[in-house]
């Protein structure tokens, strides 16, 4: 006895029709096995992937798997199929299939630009469909997405280490550690997990067949990462206690697959750390944001620079600014300029314009009128008075 259909004929019918209303692709009706329950499969005969079943249930295992749809393409026969779950709350029980779409364009003249525009899109809106009428699982989907996501960034951080000399692991921790400090500061998971993965690629390396060795290698990963959490901003004594768990769950670990998901997670809990924080990342934000206002004064530095170093929205800097120092940003920014002018004009015979342009001013004239307004006499009156005694 045959498997029931996972979706009625009638539903199916009105998504069929306006399917191919919007599109022109015809939509068949497939249950787990892969046969056809509603509509007509294609009936364009393909052997390069075996029984057309067989090919209608990879499509939609494949939509599964990655999350998203798949284009499968017919390398013989010039032909493209795509698919979307129909799934009733984790289980997947077959699946709508755009099947027998001719890849070629009209009198043979291969795939137009506007075609595979047509047909991508198609591939979004069948699943979207399904989405809109509750007859999917978006959530288990998006989940499906992200790990595939992972697992390409770590296949990409793999092919990459191909090409560069594996260094001490050591020396490769210092020159990632400020790269993996500026993105736990901003929040940036997607750059952090980058970073990850790139040590990563050396410990599996340097680890080969010795899952002890790994293990040791990672810990000092995961001090480099704390360390990098304290310095954003999470509470220390948060993080200490947080560290305690995850080591012991360490210690448990058996193989690479579990190595590698409790490092993600350890990442994930240190990034919540920080956000989990109210009130001292700020504190440690605007710190590093002044600090590098004093390192650039040479030059012009627009406020959404510093904000974005500081891993702030230029907004909420603001904010943050005018609450901790009464200042807006231009004007605590012409502050340190001008800070920097007296300390150059007292203590070196730098002219006037060697001044101005080493504290960021662009030109003498509005240097003066800057200096003058803020200190209540011209640069050259300052210099004069402060090397004088003040006589």
């Amino acid at each position: 006895m045959g498997k029931a259909a996972p979706l009625d004929r009638k539903t199916f019918a009105a998504i069929a029709r306006e399917y191919r209303r919007r599109f022109g692709f015809a939509l068949v009706c497939v249950n787990s096995d892969g046969l056809a329950v509603h509509g007509r499969p294609p009936r364009t005969p393909c052997t390069c992937g075996g029984p057309m079943p067989a090919r209608l249930k990879q499509a939609v295992d494949e939509t599964l798997r990655w999350g998203e749809p798949t284009i499968d393409l017919c390398c013989h026969d010039g032909f493209a199929m795509w698919a979307a779950p129909l799934m009733r709350n984790n289980v997947c029980e077959g699946g709508l299939v755009a099947a027998g779409v001719r890849l070629e364009g009209p009198r043979g003249k291969g795939v137009s630009r506007s075609h595979s525009e047509t047909i991508l899109a198609a591939s979004r809106e069948l699943l979207r469909l399904l989405e809109e009428r509750n007859l999917t699982n978006p959530a288990l989907l998006k989940l499906h997405h992200i790990e595939s996501e992972r697992q390409r960034e770590r296949a990409e951080a793999l092919h990459a280490s191909k090409n560069y000399r594996h260094d001490d692991l050591r020396e490769l921790y210092l020159r990632e550690e400020p790269t993996l400090l500026a993105a736990i500061k901003r929040g940036d998971r997607p750059a952090a997990r980058e970073v990850i993965n790139r040590v990563l690629v050396s410990i599996y390396h340097h680890g080969r067949d010795r899952l002890d060795l790994r293990k040791s290698l990672i810990l000092e990963l995961v001090i480099m990462m704390c360390r990098a959490a304290v310095e954003a901003g999470g509470e220390p004594s948060a993080i200490l206690g947080m560290n305690y768990a995850l080591l012991s769950r360490l210690d448990t670990v058996r193989d690479d697959e579990a190595l590698t998901s409790w490092l993600v997670s350890t990442l994930e809990r240190l990034l919540d750390a920080i956000h989990d924080n109210t009130r001292y990342p700020h504190t440690v934000l605007l710190g590093n944001a002044l600090d590098y206002v004093e390192d650039n004064l040479d030059r012009k530095l627009p406020r959404d620079e510093v904000a974005r170093h500081a891993g702030l929205s230029p907004s909420h800097f603001s904010r943050l600014i005018k609450e901790k120092t009464g200042q807006s940003f231009q004007d605590l920014l012409a502050a340190y300029r001008v800070d920097r002018a007296r300390e150059l004009l007292v203590r070196t015979d730098k002219n006037l314009v060697q001044v101005a342009l080493e504290c960021g001013f662009c030109d003498q004239s509005y240097f003066t009128k800057v200096f003058q307004k803020r200190v209540g006499v011209t640069p050259g009156d300052y210099r004069r008075q402060n090397r004088n005694g003040g006589k």
